[in-house]
């Protein structure tokens, strides 16, 4: 008798652990619970502590709220110009309704994976080779795009997509890789021949600048030589006129017409000298006698000259 009341209070609170068990459930942050009760859907549990009905409530279903990264397995793609391309990415997304997550697809990831994987293929092969290299953002926004749009039915919300490898063929890398090269060694001759002709440029500026600039110097030394000859002949001609005055004066004075004899006198035998020099031969004047002639000539001509010097 004692026996069996024992097993019937050890069945009892077995029961009853049970039965706790099943009724209070502890979600956690960031995960949703979705209960059936008798085989339909019934609730979605938040985090917290939840009560549900043992043996007539089922928790069906548990997801994160998290964002989840979706490795895509890596696949081959063919481009617009005919080239196979090995592609390799990740997936971004978040449950955003989890009774669609649990009911609108058996498998949401699965779905979401190959999804991405057949839009990938779609958007890289309207693109040639080097575009593939240029727009990834722009095949990152239209996987994104595609899959979101179906993604909504499951409860999912795509957030982004990223590639991480775009492998070409070994020989389009090496075409790649020659092409690179061949531009590299184009821009190299072509600053080479810049800079040549910058110098040629600068070289013919230089000169030009230096041929203005002695041009200059050559115009500002004339202009110089002939300020100072028209100088020189300035003051010989104002000095000659200023002797011209003083002799003229000098005639006027007593006993000046003597003087001026006696130096037109000399001047005229001066001149006879150096005629007589000039040839083996030795000339004198035809007529000695006319001397005296010459000489009163020469002294009308000095007292016209005084007389015109008052005037």
């Amino acid at each position: 008798m004692f026996g069996t009341t024992s097993t019937t209070i050890i069945f009892l609170l077995f029961v009853v652990i049970v039965f706790v068990i099943k009724t209070v459930n502890v979600v956690p942050q960031q995960h949703a619970w979705v209960v059936e009760r008798l085989g339909k859907y019934h609730a979605t549990l938040g985090p917290g502590l939840k009560i549900v009905l043992p043996f007539i409530d089922r928790i069906a279903y548990k997801h994160s709220l998290k964002e989840i990264p979706l490795d895509v397995p890596m696949q081959v793609c063919i481009t617009k110009d005919n080239t196979q391309l090995e592609v390799d990415g990740i997936l971004y997304f978040q449950v955003t309704d989890p009774m669609r997550a649990s009911y609108g697809s058996s498998n949401y990831i699965s779905a979401i994976s190959q999804l991405a994987q057949t839009t990938l293929r779609s958007v890289i092969g309207r693109m040639e080779l080097d575009k593939t290299f240029e727009e990834r953002d722009l095949i990152n926004h239209s996987v994104v795009g595609a899959v979101d749009e179906s993604a909504a039915n499951w409860g999912v919300k795509v957030l982004r997509y990223e590639i991480k490898d775009l492998t070409p063929p070994r020989e389009i890398l090496h075409a790649m890789q020659s092409q690179i090269t061949a531009e590299r060694e184009k821009r190299a001759l072509i600053a080479a021949s810049e800079g040549r002709k910058q110098e040629q440029i600068n070289i013919a500026t230089g000169e030009r600048e230096a041929s203005i600039a002695r041009s200059e110097g050559e115009k500002q030394a004339a202009i110089n030589r002939a300020q100072g000859e028209a100088s020189a002949i300035l003051s010989i001609a104002v000095a000659s006129a200023e002797a011209i005055r003083k002799t003229a004066a000098a005639i006027q004075e007593p006993g000046g017409s003597d003087a001026v004899n006696l130096k037109v006198a000399e001047q005229y035998v001066e001149a006879f000298g150096k005629l007589a020099k000039t040839n083996n031969s030795i000339i004198i004047p035809a007529n000695l006698g006319d001397m005296g002639g010459l000489i009163a000539t020469a002294l009308q001509v000095v007292k016209s000259q005084g007389t015109q010097t008052k005037l």
